[in-house]
């Protein structure tokens, strides 16, 4: 009769210490695959001003895919819509679109700056709005550098900035980036009172 390799305790522990080998390995390669969030532009932009919402009231971020042949303007509308959510139904597509307009677009070869772009919007109505994305959060020195990481990013190829509201006691602004290369826009939208 022959002995076995191992011993039962042996085996347990050949066993334990591949277990933990493949853990560790699994998640070391999660952790590789996920970029730190202060290196990702919308989630340093969520921090400041909130993630994805149908609050309708507010500010939230978005991140979607946009393939190249979809214009920011029809996007940036699509994620205003998906932030008013129902109230776009229940108080009319007509006046939540009497406020939209594009109050700036950024230029090829200009200047990437997004802060001094906004402060610099000469609409009237849109100006009233710009404190809420630059001056108001709660840590605007922080909310102006995530703006500046998400939209003065040499990856942002296309930026365009409009105001919404609906077209009574609400407004505010939507500022939407096209990122060519990831194929995705990245928008936060204000909508106060």
């Amino acid at each position: 009769m022959s002995k076995p390799c191992l011993t039962r305790n042996a085996a347990v522990t050949v066993c334990a210490a591949w277990l933990f080998a493949t853990l560790l390995a699994v998640a070391g390669t999660a952790a590789a695959a996920d970029p730190p969030t202060a290196a990702d532009p919308a989630q340093r932009l969520e921090q400041a001003y909130g993630p994805p919402s149908q609050s309708g009231f507010g500010s939230a971020v978005f991140r979607d895919a946009l393939p190249p042949d979809t214009g920011l303007a029809e996007a940036a509308l699509a994620t205003y819509r998906r932030f008013v959510g129902p109230n776009w139904d229940r108080f009319g597509e007509q006046a939540w679109l009497s406020a939209w307009r594009e109050v700036h677009a950024r230029a090829a070869g200009s200047p990437r700056n997004i802060v001094a772009e906004l402060q610099a919007i000469t609409d009237a109505d849109a100006r009233r709005s710009v404190p809420l994305l630059v001056e108001a959060p709660e840590d605007a020195v922080a909310a102006r550098a995530a703006l500046s990481a998400a939209f003065d990013d040499a990856a942002v190829t296309e930026l365009k900035v409009f105001t919404v509201g609906d077209g009574e006691a609400m407004s505010g602004l939507l500022v939407a980036g096209r990122r060519a290369q990831a194929r995705d826009a990245i928008c936060v939208i204000v909508l106060m009172d």
